[in-house]
């Protein structure tokens, strides 16, 4: 199966997502790729890299936005954010999706903690799925 993970930006946790499903998935024909709804050109946050691959998963590289290429690939979008609405994806009635609703790391008191907590959540997410 191919598997498009969609964030709000695109920055960490469709990214760590991906990421980590591929990294399980190297010797099979399963795949995954991210995007996120909007594109706002930020860089990625510093310690959401280094804590990323603290845990083996390199989340580096350019923000994408979701497009109809990446719609076309998939056979499974799973929405990784909480703050994204399957309406927000186009033509969301014609894919099969998943919402997962992980929360944005931002704005939290210890971000640093947000961050391993919200890469555990997703692992445990992802192989709970892996082993469909």
């Amino acid at each position: 199966m191919k598997f498009l993970f969609v964030c709000k930006h695109n920055r960490f946790r469709s990214r760590v997502a991906s990421a980590y499903y591929n990294r399980l998935n190297r010797k099979t024909k399963n795949g995954a790729i991210s995007a996120g709804i909007y594109l706002d050109n930020s860089s990625l946050d510093k310690n959401e890299v280094k804590i990323s691959k603290s845990f083996g998963i390199d989340i580096r590289g350019k923000p994408r936005k979701v497009n109809e290429k990446m719609l076309k690939w998939q056979n499974l979008i799973i929405i990784v954010a909480d703050d994204v609405k399957k309406s927000q994806i186009k033509n969301y009635k014609n894919y099969k999706i998943i919402i997962w609703k992980i929360k944005d790391v931002d704005n939290t008191k210890n971000v640093k903690l947000a961050i391993k907590e919200t890469i555990k959540e997703i692992i445990k997410r992802v192989d709970t799925f892996n082993k469909r």
